[in-house]
């Protein structure tokens, strides 16, 4: 017989009130292991520990490398660190950014799925685009038990709906007031240990590009999934496709991961900072252009003169174009 006391809690957008909510109902008596991950910007620096340590009864830190797993206390990730579990310890790295963020939650699933297998409880909370869902994956392969905010409960509902989208068997979804009473249920009903289903060779491989392992970085022969036609773009690498039932993402060579929401989402943000450095460039052409017809119309070159304000009305022409597909953008954003 075993329990389940390795809880692992991922959030984004909303992600404050949801954990505060969570921690300040925890079961007085709950013998577990709280680990939480939530995006919070790289050079930021994170309140999370003093607000969860007001609302609730439990001690809650910032992680630190290397420090033992104790039950009956609340870790979180630092900014700028990726959160990795290990046998009885917690190890920080500075691996490359998954979804775009570090700390990621995928990173902390996925090493609480291959260390701790069946004992690991996984909640995905309130969220935009789709962090977590390869995590929630990893966790249910493993034997885990995967939980989700329902969509319709949470403040951003984007990560609930695509791990419901995309995970098989997930094992409750449900609003963020029924969380705490499942973990009560959970952590103190002893389980049967079933035959410990293996852990898969990509999630090995995963887990340990996370840690910045130099070997799981240039290896080549067992790089799970197949070259794509995109390119990284954090680093220009190219991205490898990794296909998980209905779930699609992508990483490159030294780490970086997308999923494909994600990668899209980028894509776009690419594209509009794209669009504006084009916007710039032609205004800029238009107004010297302009002001090179006016010298030559000084001096009565009259044939340059006329060419240059040829050339600065096509650019403004094109600037015109451009700046109405950016104002168009703006209007259709979505505002949650």
């Amino acid at each position: 017989m075993a329990k389940q006391n390795i809880i692992v809690v991922g959030g984004s957008a909303g992600g404050v009130e949801a954990l505060a909510y969570l921690v300040k109902h925890l079961p007085p008596d709950l013998n577990a292991a709280v680990i939480i991950v939530l995006h919070v910007p790289s050079h930021s620096k994170s309140a999370l520990p003093r607000i969860l340590s007001r609302v609730g009864k439990f001690p809650v830190s910032h992680a630190q490398d290397g420090e033992a797993i104790v039950p009956g206390w609340i870790y979180v990730a630092p900014p700028d660190y990726h959160l990795i579990l290990e046998p009885g310890y917690l190890r920080l790295t500075r691996g490359a950014k998954e979804n775009r963020c570090r700390p990621a939650i995928d990173p902390l699933f996925r090493s609480a799925a291959r260390t701790y297998g069946q004992r690991v409880i996984a909640v995905l909370l309130t969220g935009m685009l789709d962090d977590g869902t390869a995590g929630l994956v990893a966790v249910k392969m493993r034997g885990g038990v995967a939980i989700v905010q329902n969509p319709d409960d949470a403040l951003y509902p984007d990560m609930p709906r695509n791990a419901i989208e995309n995970v098989e068997d997930i094992d409750h979804i449900v609003p963020l007031s029924d969380i705490p009473s499942i973990f009560a249920a959970l952590v103190n009903t002893p389980m049967e240990v079933e035959t410990e289903k293996p852990i898969p060779s990509k999630m090995e491989f995963e887990s340990e590009i996370a840690k910045l392992n130099l070997e799981a970085v240039e290896n080549e022969s067992d790089r799970p999934g197949k070259p794509s036609t995109f390119g990284c773009p954090d680093c220009g690498g190219i991205l490898w496709e990794i296909q998980e039932g209905n779930l699609l993402r992508f990483r490159c060579r030294t780490g970086h991961a997308f999923s494909a929401k994600t990668l899209l989402a980028t894509q776009s943000d690419a594209l509009d900072e794209a669009l504006w450095v084009a916007l710039r460039a032609l205004e800029e052409k238009a107004s010297l252009s302009h002001r090179m017809a006016l010298r030559m119309e000084a001096r009565n070159l009259s044939l340059s003169a006329e060419r240059l304000k040829h050339e600065a009305e096509a650019a403004l022409v094109r600037a015109a174009i451009i700046r109405e597909v950016l104002l168009k953008d703006d209007t259709n954003t979505d505002v949650d």
